[in-house]
């Protein structure tokens, strides 16, 4: 999901999924002329160990209000987290369904984000996101 949507606090990851994202746009175009696809498989939360081994907090204060905010809000969302199974299935059938189709969202969680910003846009998403976690 970060390929299309951001927090805050995690820009250089978001940055590396966009890339990914467009890169597998442009890529299709190319491939395709040899009739090769490509898939992205975009999941949400998935229940494992990630957070706990993956995420550092950082050491400067000024950041300290905003990440115990975002933490606590991305533990409530690991709360919801889908399966590895459940994503398996979904990388399954994106191997195996011969659709020429780029992205598949993976989770009911990623599914409500990413329902929820094509129905009301980028901007107003965008800005839904900031009102959440900085409250302004």
């Amino acid at each position: 999901m970060g390929g299309f949507l951001r927090f805050p606090l995690h820009s250089i990851y978001h940055a590396a999924k966009f890339g990914i994202e467009g890169w597998s746009e442009g890529m299709s175009f190319e491939l395709g002329l040899h009739n090769i696809g490509i898939k992205t498989v975009a999941p949400g939360g998935i229940d494992t160990d990630f957070l706990g081994r993956s995420l550092d907090k950082a050491l400067h204060i000024a950041y300290t209000e905003l990440e115990d905010k975002l933490f606590s809000i991305t533990n409530a969302m690991m709360d919801a987290a889908a399966k590895a199974e459940d994503i398996a299935t979904v990388v399954f059938e994106a191997a195996t369904d011969g659709k020429d189709q780029i992205r598949y969202v993976a989770g009911e969680d990623a599914n409500t984000m990413y329902k929820r910003r094509n129905e009301i846009g980028n901007e107003v998403f965008r800005k839904e996101i900031r009102k959440q976690i900085l409250g302004n």
